[in-house]
Parts: C-alpha cells; structure tokens; sequence
C-alpha cells in the first residue's frame, strides 16, 4: 500500500495554483534553475537515511510520544514552506499570522477561555512553557515555581534559566502530589504547575485540589498540558473528568499540537487567562517594520521568528478535524480505548502485572520475574524492550521508564528493593490505529 499516493496529486494540483500566483510578479532566476537529477540524488540518499528511523508510523511501535502528522498537516506545511513566511511581524506572514489567530482561538474555545485572554502557537512546549515561567516571574518576583516530581525537567530548568527558585513537591507512589507539602509553602510559591499528563505515564494531577490552595496562598496555576490537553474534548470518557473541567480556572496553559494535534514538529501553543499579561512583552525594535496597526505576533511572544507553515498546518488540520468531541475528539478517544485494552489484557495475564491505572493513553506494566525483586524486574524490561526491536516484521517497540523502588514496593508488596530504582516497560497508545492492534501487541508479548 502506497501511504502518500492519494495526496500527491493534491499537492501538485495546489502547487501549480501557487506557482500561478507567483508567475504574476514576473520570471526570475532562483531555486527553480536548481538540477532536478543533482536533487533526485540528493533525496534518493536521504531517503535511504530515513529508513534508520524506528517504525513510527505503525501501531507496532508504541515507545514514546511519536507518530507521523496527518496528511492534511503535511500537505499544508509542505506547501506553505514553499513561501516559507514568518509568523513574527504581520509583515512576514499574513495569511498565516491570521490563520494562528483563528487556530488559537479554538484552542481557547476549547480550553473554556471565553474573553480576555491571550495566546499563540510556539516551537515547541519547552519555550511554550518557559515563556509562561517568565511571565509568572514578572508578576510574582522573588517567588518560587513549584511542581511535582512527576513533572518535566523543563520546569527546573528554565526556572534555573530564569534565575527562579525552584520547589520540588514530593509524590506518593501512586503518583499523587503531596498537598500538605504545598500547603505547607503556600507562602513561598509564586506559581504552582500542574500537569495534566505528565510525561512518563501520563498522569492528570489534582487539578481541583490544587487550585483550592492557589485561592487560599494566592499563587498562579500554570497547567502544563503539553501532552494532555487536547483529551479535554472527551473528558467525560476520562476518570479524571472533573478535573478536566476546571481547566478554564489555570492562569496559563501549555498545549502541543505536534503531539494529539496531529502536527509536524514543532508545534506548541501557550495561552493566557488575563490579556493583560501581553504587558511584559512589549518591545520597541527600531528595525522592526508595520505596515499594519493589527497585532503582530511577535508583540506576544519571547520568540521572534516561528514558522508560519506551522500554523498553516494546524488550521488546515482543525479545518478538517475540529476540535469537537466527533472531530478531533475522535482520534483522541481512539488513543484512550487503546491503552484501557491493553491494560485489561495486562490484568487478564498471568505473566504481567499494571503498574498503575492510565489517565490518559500510556500504560506502565511489567513481566513477572521469578524472583520477586527490584533488580529482577528491570532486567526483564530490559531484555523484553531489546527483543522486541529485533524483528522488525513481527516484534514491537515499546520504551523504558524507571520509578523509584521504594515506590514500587509500596504498591507491590511482596517485592524486595534490592535497587535504588525499577525499571517498567512504558507503551504510548497515541495512534488511533493502536485500538485494532492491541491484541496482536498483546500477543506478540506474551500476554
């Protein structure tokens, strides 16, 4: 089956439109006098590169947070990178700045920010979430970030780069964050991240809970929904709906649409509850040029240049799929069935055990040593994770992830810590196509 066949066409059809376009301003020499045979080559090699890469196009492959966009994603950024805009000045792109503005716009709509707020697309979630940092530094100086030690690296880091104090907030085994602890420093934070999908097992933190201590220290939420939020559209499937529901209550929120968004990397987005917070960004560049009295981008962000085929991609992709329950919501609640099939199978077993119920779609498991360690389980994970990469026609691809063992002994009881850590089997069911594959992955296991 040929995967690309279909769109091809289509591309060329919207090519030679957009070379009409171009054709009115005149010939000229460029690009175009480039060696088609010194080209084929060069992609004929690249080509052969490629097939390095893991299979991250097939429902074998569920190891980390990758998967090919959709083809209307690519087909738009393919064809937008043919201008190549900037989506910083208005002047750069503004086509493609008005399409952000819309595209966010839905985001907020489905986040449950209604007036007054502020957004727009970034590279990626790391400076989506350091942009939000640096606001919440400006409004609170002086003041701790706080996060759990579930959360991403990032947050520790940028505030290092920020130069922000830092708090870790302790977890349970279950992954619950330690609530006493924050009421404990109330004082000390000036803003409390929660993420609603952490990245290891894609856990939904206390939201509810948390914001009721930000109401009573009067810290900023930042929700770090980098990997979770677009499950928002179906949160009544999901355990933690009520959580889900209060998303609209965080102070700023950090999206990746090159993650459930279906978009090429990299694509994040953050967003802002007050507008006013567009305060901090403001700039006087003498070597900027308006031609516009609109706003420009860049007058929102601490990034400059970002591609405009990136939010080319993301409005073509909710033109097609919007952010509905029965639009996007579709693939997401796809993703979702996948990783409870899996985890039913996991318990069904007598060679595995579930680390922990799935919040969303990814799914910590293990095999069941002979001997009830630590250091048995890790070597197990290890060797399943090696053997499964060694076929690729009939194996699979699944990552690591290691927890503390005092955790894991918690919930495991008749385990021995004979390690400082375990090392769990991790799978990521964010294709769609993973709910028809889950007993054929099972089974290649040996489930």
């Amino acid at each position: 089956m040929n995967h690309f066949e279909p769109y091809l066409p289509l591309l060329s059809e919207a090519l030679q439109k957009l070379d009409a376009w171009r054709n009115r301003f005149g010939e000229h020499a460029g690009i175009a006098q480039a060696d088609p045979d010194e080209i084929r080559n060069i992609l004929s090699d690249l080509e052969t590169r490629l097939e390095g890469n893991y299979p991250f196009h097939h429902p074998q492959y569920a190891g980390q947070m990758l998967k090919p966009p959709h083809p209307v994603a690519w087909l738009a950024y393919a064809l937008t990178a043919t201008i190549n805009p900037n989506n910083h000045a208005l002047d750069g792109g503004p086509p493609t700045s008005q399409m952000e503005k819309e595209a966010v716009a839905h985001l907020a709509g489905m986040v449950g920010y209604e007036e007054n707020w502020l957004g727009h697309l970034t590279s990626a979630g790391t400076i989506a979430n350091l942009e939000a940092l640096f606001v919440s530094r400006e409004i609170h100086p002086g003041k701790k970030v706080a996060a759990t030690a579930n959360a991403h690296y990032t947050h520790s880091r940028m505030s290092h780069v920020l130069n922000m104090p830092f708090l870790e907030i302790p977890v349970s085994a279950r992954g619950v964050p330690d609530l006493d602890f924050i009421d404990m420093h109330g004082r000390e934070i000036g803003t409390l991240v929660v993420t609603m999908g952490t990245t290891g097992l894609g856990y939904v933190e206390p939201l509810g809970e948390m914001l009721a201590l930000s109401k009573k220290h009067g810290f900023r939420i930042h929700a770090d929904a980098a990997y979770g939020g677009f499950f928002r559209l179906i949160a009544p499937d999901l355990p933690k709906h009520a959580d889900w529901n209060l998303l609209s209550e965080a102070d700023s929120i950090v999206i990746d649409p090159h993650k459930h968004g279906l978009q090429p990397y990299g694509c994040g987005s953050v967003l802002y509850k007050d507008a006013s917070v567009g305060r901090f960004f403001k700039h006087d560049s003498p070597y900027t040029y308006f031609t516009s009295d609109q706003l420009h981008l860049g007058e929102i962000s601490l990034e400059c240049s970002r591609a405009g085929a990136s939010a080319a991609a993301f409005w073509a992709t909710l033109e097609l799929l919007p952010l509905t329950p029965d639009g996007l919501g579709s693939v997401l609640r796809k993703a979702r069935n996948a990783s409870v099939s899996f985890t039913e199978r996991v318990k069904e077993s007598k060679e595995f055990d579930l680390y922990t119920e799935p919040d969303l779609d990814i799914a910590g498991y293990f095999k069941i040593p002979g001997q009830k360690t630590a250091s048995a389980v890790s070597e197990s994970s290890q060797r399943i994770f090696r053997e499964g990469m060694e076929n690729p026609e009939s194996g699979y691809h699944l990552s690591l992830f290691r927890v503390p063992a005092a955790h894991f002994c918690t919930i495991f009881h008749d385990y021995d810590a004979d390690a400082h850590d375990v090392v769990l089997l991790r799978s990521v069911f964010m294709k769609e196509e993973h709910e028809a594959y889950i007993d054929i992955l099972a089974d290649r296991l040996g489930m």
